[in-house]
């Protein structure tokens, strides 16, 4: 039983007390009780695949910044590892595939990801609801297809991701059998995450603002689609689609619980766009936690105002930067605990 199950209430649409708040990346390098975490692992695989690291660090935000929600620290990439394709996170630089996928054997040659090839994940899982419990909600999460398609292709970050678009024009069936094998995968992650304890997911296309609005429905709403249909039943889903402006109406229709905005999005016009009855998260600018308090304050409280107390989740537009003051931070999480309307 949750002490506070406010984050699950507003995605299922119940009324709440006061607005729930939890931060993208709240787990990470703000917080030095992270770094020192961090310190007892060679390397961020090593650390990712360390159940009691992962779980150290999960809750390290709901002790220190006092969020609604715990996320479990990993990392998106373990899926396309799981099906054969490993990565490395380079220091400063960010993910980076040795090996990345250019024809039809590479795409064969990869297996399904079952819930049993990222066993470490589950056992942070087990251990972090264990560890937390009951005191908030557990959410679990995964890359969406279209975003872990563009890093198998392009083996790195990227600006345009121009290798993995190309892959769209010009291998367009051997990208949906890609998307595809990805999609059930992910399916498979998510749904042994829940039985490990998850109490909602989040799918996160994080490169949704690369594709053109009919590529985007066509190689990458379709597969989100698919994974809501069969995760729903099991637990409540978020869909965050980084700067995919013109597909909430679109975004809503898959029938997630939630859908994360990003803090271009003006809060009355995506409510305009998905209707009433859809929860919405979201949306202030990481930067304006740089801000002094008063601002941060002032600018929050229109945000708050902006979306209402109900079907809504206070969060970021997008993860928490690491050199943003943490005592900024826990002023945010604060101010929105405390607000009323």
């Amino acid at each position: 039983m949750l002490k506070n199950d406010l984050v699950l209430k507003a995605a299922k649409g119940e009324n709440v007390d006061r607005v729930p708040v939890w931060l993208m990346r709240q787990a990470g390098r703000i917080l030095p009780e992270y770094k020192a975490t961090r310190a007892k692992a060679k390397n961020f695989i090593e650390f990712v695949k360390n159940p009691e690291l992962a779980c150290e660090v999960t809750i390290q935000p709901v002790d220190i910044l006092g969020v609604d929600a715990a996320i479990i620290f990993s990392d998106i990439l373990v899926i396309p590892e799981a099906m054969g394709l490993p990565y490395q996170m380079i220091e400063a630089k960010g993910p980076w595939f040795e090996k990345t996928i250019k024809n039809k054997a590479d795409v064969e040659a990869l297996r399904i990801a079952q819930g049993e090839d990222l066993n470490y994940v589950l056992q942070a899982l087990r251990l972090t609801k264990k560890e937390l419990n009951g005191r908030v909600p557990l959410i679990g999460f995964c890359g969406a297809p279209w975003t872990i398609f563009a890093y198998m292709i392009e083996g790195s970050g990227s600006k345009t991701f121009s290798k993995a678009k190309q892959f769209l024009y010009t291998q367009p069936e051997l990208s949906h059998l890609l998307l595809d094998k990805i999609t059930k995968s992910s399916i498979n992650y998510l749904k042994s995450q829940i039985e490990a304890g998850t109490d909602m997911v989040q799918i996160f296309d994080s490169w949704a603002g690369v594709l053109s609005e009919k590529q985007y429905y066509e190689f990458a709403l379709k597969y989100i689609n698919e994974i809501v249909a069969v995760i729903k039943p099991l637990a409540p889903v978020t869909v965050f689609a980084k700067d995919a402006h013109y597909a909430l109406k679109k975004i809503s229709e898959t029938n997630c619980n939630t859908i994360g905005l990003d803090w271009t999005i003006d809060a009355a016009k995506a409510r305009t766009e998905v209707g009433k009855n859809m929860t919405l998260q979201g949306n202030a600018d990481p930067c304006l936690l740089y801000a002094d308090e008063k601002t941060i304050a002032k600018e929050t409280e229109l945000m708050l105002r902006a979306f209402g107390k109900q079907r809504y989740i206070c969060n970021l537009g997008h993860g928490l930067y690491p050199d943003i003051d943490k005592e900024k931070v826990k002023f945010f999480v604060n101010f929105v605990k405390e607000f009323r309307f």
